[in-house]
């Protein structure tokens, strides 16, 4: 008959393993450290701007202090050069990250850049160029303003102003609808627009309000430099100070049977009109 073997004998002290003295808890696990997404979280210290021509101009503007560049590898070759002379190297990302960051209907075209706001601006901080500036009477649509940003750089306009509220964030949609004009054209952000279009009236400013109702086309009233050209939101139109600080108010005369326009596309139109007919003035 076999016996078991003996018990080999243990080291004085020595507890077999999983044992405990009464009382003792075991030690804990250590907890693994949270997956980090490699984008910024979102903060008014933050802009977050995506697109080409958005990332291109932001590059070349030395406006604003650029944090990082992601790209994709595909888009990565178009802007290397840009970032190695803005001091940035690119960090590849996927394509499907970056929608996922930016929401799905974002067209990033590969690029996102992450930079601090730009530099705010005063109305007294307005170098006049072309003479004109644009005012915006609270319209919030991030298209509109992006696309109206467009047509003032086309158009060398020396400012825009916008109210502190009311108005879209200048980052994300609006800077791509910009496409890379949010970089040379000043912002001016104030609390009040009533206020402001006086500050430019006691700087020599003529103030024309332009709306579907105005009493003069803005092709025969009367234009000089420097001019304010203020714009109200689709729906709303000019507040009521705002229009008792214009000087004039003004439609566009339009030839076919819809009178009105979408305020980026009359803004680009009574730009157009203002544009001739200052530079006509200029040469009599």
């Amino acid at each position: 008959m076999s016996r078991r073997p003996p018990p080999k004998e243990r080291a004085r002290g020595e507890r077999p393993k999983d044992e405990r003295p009464k009382g003792e808890r075991p030690a804990p696990r250590p907890r693994p450290e949270p997956q980090r997404g490699p984008f910024r979280t979102a903060s008014p210290d933050v802009v977050t701007l995506y697109g080409a021509h958005a990332v291109r101009e932001a590059l070349k503007g030395g406006r604003r202090k650029l944090l990082a560049l992601y790209a994709t590898e595909t888009a990565l070759p178009r802007i290397a050069d840009l970032a190695i002379a803005a001091g940035l190297e690119p960090r590849l990302v996927d394509a499907r990250d970056l929608s996922r960051h930016l929401g799905e209907e974002a067209v990033h075209q590969g690029l996102l850049l992450e930079a601090r706001p730009l530099p705010e601006a005063d109305i007294a901080d307005i170098v006049s160029t072309s003479g004109v500036v644009l005012a915006l009477d609270q319209i919030t649509d991030p298209h509109n303003v992006g696309a109206i940003l467009r047509t003032a750089c086309a158009f060398g306009v020396d400012a825009l102003i916008v109210t502190e509220r009311h108005s879209p964030e200048f980052t994300g949609v609006l800077a791509k609808a910009a496409s890379g004009a949010l970089e040379h054209v000043t912002i001016v952000s104030v609390v009040n627009l009533a206020r402001a279009l006086d500050e430019l009236r006691e700087r020599g400013y003529s103030v024309v309000g332009l709306d579907s109702e105005g009493a003069e086309p803005i092709e025969t009233i009367p234009l000089s430099k420097p001019l304010a050209l203020v714009l109200g939101a689709e729906g709303k139109g000019l507040r009521r100070l705002t229009r008792e600080r214009c000087d004039l108010i003004a439609r566009l005369d339009l030839p076919g049977p819809i009178k009105s326009l979408n305020v980026s596309n009359a803004c680009a139109a009574a730009l157009s009109v203002a544009h001739l007919r200052l530079r006509d003035a200029a040469r009599d």
